[in-house]
């Protein structure tokens, strides 16, 4: 399984919306092979390009491509966070930046559930 993912913050990004050439991160989006990421990047990268005559924020520059464990265990950062029922923010917790919302307890849809 293979990400495609931004270099300066490590979120794994989505697919390309057709309408708006825009992409977002998506933890969940990943890809089969290695060509399959390949050709999702160059998708990207030719959406950019009809809509924008610049190459600095060129997906092809932007983005990464690696293998989902390499990429969990060298690549994605960490960020530190609270949980929303610690009032004095004594007790920090560290999580991955792709964590979703829900899993997360410094959100309220984690206590929610």
């Amino acid at each position: 399984m293979f990400y495609i993912y931004e270099k300066s913050s490590t979120y794994i990004m989505g697919k390309v919306n057709t309408r708006t050439g825009e992409v977002r991160p998506d933890h969940r989006q990943s890809y089969k092979t290695m060509p399959a990421a390949k050709a999702a990047l160059t998708r990207m990268s030719k959406r950019h390009r009809a809509d924008l005559l610049e190459s600095v924020n060129d997906p092809v520059y932007r983005y990464g491509i690696a293998e989902a464990e390499y990429f969990h265990r060298s690549i994605e950062k960490s960020r530190t966070v609270y949980s929303i029922m610690d009032t004095a923010k004594e007790n920090p917790i560290t999580e991955r930046v792709n964590t979703p919302s829900y899993c997360s307890p410094s959100s309220e849809s984690f206590w929610c559930m």
